[in-house]
């Protein structure tokens, strides 16, 4: 694969470049361009977006920790807030170049940091990946979250999940809560369709952007683009329609 094909989103090329997920759905145009909005943002505080020039999903997102929109304690690492290598581009070196080329940008840091599941979740990054690649679990919270880190450098501290996303449990203890963010080009459509879902079935229902970096950094899971919590505890992250809403919400 030649490094030319890889390219970096900037201010410059966001608006005529597409940002992979969700880029031929259009149903998620609104949250198609609210990401792009958000990584605008994002931008200010060292939010890189790397991808494969293809038109598929095949890319990386990461930014320095203290600016990750994440609860954990990991200042000084560069923390990888999305990584995904569609099934039709694995096997051919896509995803370990662009984890290569994130780790060259964290060279002078002390590591590279990233949430994952300790057995396979949707819409969250392939723990064994990153094994493979040299990441070492830290830390932990119920119900699968791990943050794994991989440091850059001998006696680099050791990254933690804040004490706040700890507990699977959040403040509102009736009905069911989605928290989100524009992180995610699906959230918009897809939160609106399940507050359609769960009011249609007689739900309480609750519907929260997480509209700021420290909010997202105070959240009550590690994963933050989408989370949904039923009479307080957790449920998943994985984003549900009306054939997924059974199999989650009893």
């Amino acid at each position: 694969m030649e490094a030319q094909k890889i390219i970096k989103l900037t201010n410059e090329n966001i608006d005529s470049e597409h940002i992979c997920c969700a880029f031929s759905d259009k149903k998620c145009a609104e949250g198609y361009q609210a990401k792009k909005e958000w990584l605008k943002e994002q931008f200010k505080n060292g939010y890189t977006f790397r991808k494969l020039d293809v038109r598929g999903k095949v890319f990386i997102e990461y930014l320095p920790a203290e600016h990750a929109w994440v609860p954990i304690d990991a200042n000084g690492y560069m923390h990888i807030n999305c990584f995904w290598v569609s099934s039709q581009f694995k096997g051919a070196g896509y995803g370990k170049a662009l984890l290569e080329a994130c780790e060259k940008d964290a060279e002078q840091m002390d590591g590279l940091t990233v949430i994952v599941a300790s057995k396979k979740q949707p819409f969250m990054s392939d723990k064994k990946f990153f094994v493979k690649n040299g990441f070492k679990v830290c830390d932990s919270a119920p119900p699968y979250f791990e943050l794994l880190y991989k440091p850059l450098r001998e006696g680099a501290p050791v990254p933690s999940i804040k004490p706040t996303a700890k507990n699977a449990t959040c403040d509102i203890e009736e009905g069911l809560v989605l928290y989100y963010t524009h992180g995610c080009p699906f959230n918009d459509y897809y939160s609106k369709e399940l507050e359609n879902i769960a009011l249609k079935k007689g739900y309480k229902f609750t519907r929260i952007q997480i509209d700021t970096m420290e909010k997202a950094q105070n959240h009550f899971v590690p994963h933050t683009l989408y989370s949904i919590f039923q009479n307080g505890k957790f449920v998943t992250q994985d984003i549900l329609n009306e054939n997924y809403f059974e199999k989650f919400i009893g």
